[in-house]
């Protein structure tokens, strides 16, 4: 569905500060797909994230996207990052990105439902208030009572769980989530983790999350992907995550991690 490849980018290139982040990513993300993403600070992670939503242009590389309205693959590479927004969706760690607070619950949501429209016309009515409420009810947040208030008055776990619900209705091809529940209380992060099961189940979403928390990447996701000085050092599936506990991936990242930075010496 989405696939990179021979993907790389280099800060400041023959300068002294020259820095290579991401070097030769291939990677295949299949339709329905649920991918956690980890990695020490400075793995590669938001680089990677960067490139596929467009806020960094690779130095290297292709990206292509298999559309599935056509059924075509377009290349991507080039497109500007607020075209790529029509079908990659992003939710942030900090909860107050992904919502414009000054404004009432209602007009985020009228405007993430014309997301990807043709034309600028926005129209509210009661058949479209009540069809807000429906979909807020599955948050169980009594927010669905509370359309006329501005955003701003909502808890950060509100927030994320809204910034949720609306990328899933924008229907994006894939959705990143780039640790988007590091910054709740742990209330909130399971009331947020268990949607964003719920969502990628029912509407059989494309999914990568970056986490730090060893607990989500094992519980979470049908694919596990380890980074490691700007490339992808270990990519398992379904059978083989099952079986792993947090002290195997420990061991495991410290094996490849090993023979990785001796490959990066030679």
């Amino acid at each position: 569905m989405l696939r990179l490849e021979n993907i790389g980018i280099t800060f400041n290139a023959g300068t002294p500060d020259e820095n290579t982040a991401l070097r030769n990513i291939n990677l295949q993300i299949n339709k329905g797909d649920f991918i956690t993403v980890i990695g020490s600070n400075g793995a590669g992670k938001s680089t990677l994230y960067n490139i596929i939503a467009g806020t960094l242009r690779a130095t290297t590389g292709k990206i292509f996207l298999d559309q599935d309205e056509s059924g075509k693959t377009k290349d991507i590479t080039n497109d500007a990052e607020f075209k790529r927004a029509q079908y990659i969706g992003r939710i942030f760690q900090n909860p107050l990105l992904g919502t414009a607070g000054k404004m009432s619950l209602e007009d985020n949501m009228i405007i993430c439902s014309k997301k990807g429209s043709k034309g600028l016309r926005i129209s509210l009515n009661n058949k479209k208030r009540e069809e807000f409420r429906e979909q807020l009810k599955v948050l169980d947040m009594n927010l669905e009572n509370r359309l006329n208030d501005n955003v701003d008055q909502f808890s950060g776990g509100q927030r994320q769980a809204l910034t949720l619900l609306m990328a899933v209705m924008s229907k994006p091809s894939i959705l990143l989530l780039d640790e988007h529940t590091a910054a709740l209380d742990p209330t909130n992060a399971d009331i947020v983790m268990n949607l964003t099961r719920k969502f990628a189940s029912e509407y059989n979403l494309t999914v990568m999350m970056v986490t730090h928390n060893m607990q989500h990447a094992l519980d979470y996701g049908n694919r596990l992907l380890m980074m490691d000085k700007g490339q992808i050092i270990w990519d398992i599936g379904r059978e083989e995550k099952a079986n792993l506990t947090m002290d195997g991936i420990i061991e495991k990242f410290r094996e490849i991690k090993v023979n990785n930075d001796a490959m990066l010496l030679r």
